[in-house]
């Protein structure tokens, strides 16, 4: 299914992740048995998205048409909010991969960003998959500052988040649960 107004890499279709991670700013290699069972929740949306900006938004309508459809709107806001922040640094670490790679030009081409959403009908688990294997951490920045604040709001917002590195296919997957 693909949704008028969102960028992806073509249709939509109904995938799943084959790893799961732990508790936050901890390495995940096997999978927790608690996310192996979100993982297995009967409601399932993927795409893929460019490592772009405009794909924070293509996501965020994604998520809010989603939740919808699932009659899940009570989640939407904070979904959308916890799923721009996810892939805004999504985003930003396959821009910088990106940079390192090769030399800036019309050819480079970032990794896709992966995204899914697992419902129960209650919760909702967002997940994405970029091309950085370097963790997230969660910043303490000061009043003052312009920026930092993300993983500290999918943190406040989401009632469990974490990473993992999926050895079949590199970079992390960074899954927040919003319920």
């Amino acid at each position: 299914m693909t949704i008028p107004g969102i960028d992806t890499l073509g249709e939509s279709s109904a995938a799943r992740s084959s790893r799961v991670a732990k508790l936050p700013a901890e390495r995940a290699l096997q999978p927790s048995q608690e996310l192996a069972r979100m993982q297995g929740w009967p409601l399932l949306s993927h795409v893929e998205l460019r490592a772009q900006p405009a794909s924070v938004r293509s996501a965020r309508l994604h998520t809010k048409s989603i939740l919808d459809g699932w009659r899940l709107g009570g989640l939407a806001d904070i979904a959308e909010l916890v799923v721009s922040e996810i892939i805004t640094n999504a985003v930003r670490a396959s821009t910088r991969i990106m940079r390192q790679q090769r030399e800036p030009g019309p050819t480079a081409r970032a990794q896709p960003l992966r995204f899914w959403l697992t419902s129960d009908a209650r919760s909702v688990l967002i997940q994405v998959w970029d091309s950085d294997h370097h963790h997230p951490v969660r910043k303490d920045v000061g009043p003052d500052a312009e920026a930092g604040r993300g993983l500290l709001l999918v943190e406040t917002l989401s009632t469990q988040w974490g990473w993992y590195a999926p050895d079949e296919q590199g970079g992390k997957i960074v899954w927040a649960v919003c319920a």
